[in-house]
């Protein structure tokens, strides 16, 4: 088996230098792009919730949920994720593809969980040390909280500063935030993010609010 790594690590490098290559050529014709990020994947589960669904399989149907509506829109813009199956990706991996893609937005997607059961709603953080982006970075948070809080009645816990990787080594190159989609903890927001309906009803939600930021 050890012998076959050497061998994936080729195509995975290929695979990665044919999407920047491909990307690089739309970037000519003025698309906007965007880089999702579903955290966690393959054996770090993330947060397990109530009802035994796990934080890594909510995130990465939320992100191919959001890919899939943006390729019905035929909009201008290009969405690429950071894992595209139940994969672990190094957070240095996944800020090092929204930097040779030259991102113009980057979006961290996750989900909540607490010792206390009663705890819910939704966070949106930016990097706790600034970055040349951190206006535009906080714009898209209160867009994100607000839209959602708006169109979907999730509880808003803020817009908050956080010393995560994924922001901090994005946020000199572009926009960037790291989003909490309710506490699994909860089981009210636990069954809310199990059926497929909602994750689509989420989904439609956040492209709008990345389609309306970028007409700002």
């Amino acid at each position: 088996m050890s012998t076959l790594k050497p061998f994936y690590k080729i195509l995975l490098t290929m695979s990665l230098y044919l999407m920047v290559l491909s990307l690089n050529c739309q970037n000519i014709e003025g698309k906007k792009i965007v880089v999702i990020d579903p955290g966690h994947g393959g054996k770090d589960s993330g947060a397990i919730g109530l009802n035994g669904i796990m934080e890594k399989d909510i995130v990465l149907s939320l992100a191919k949920e959001i890919v899939q509506l943006n390729t019905n829109n035929k909009s201008d813009f290009e969405i690429y994720l950071t894992r595209y199956k139940d994969t672990l990706i190094s957070l240095s991996d996944r800020t090092r593809l929204a930097r040779n893609l030259k991102a113009d937005l980057f979006i961290s997607l996750h989900c909540n969980q607490s010792e206390n059961p009663t705890a819910r709603g939704m966070e949106v953080y930016v990097n706790a040390e600034g970055g040349n982006f951190l206006k535009e970075s906080v714009l898209l948070a209160y867009a994100l909280q607000k839209q959602i809080k708006t169109k979907l009645g999730f509880e808003s816990r803020g817009v908050k500063y956080g010393d995560f990787q994924v922001l901090r080594e994005v946020t000199n190159y572009c926009p960037s935030v790291l989003v909490e989609f309710g506490f699994l903890s909860n089981w009210d927001e636990s069954e809310y993010l199990f059926y497929d309906v909602n994750i689509i009803k989420l989904s439609n939600v956040i492209l709008d609010t990345i389609y309306k930021y970028f007409e700002i």
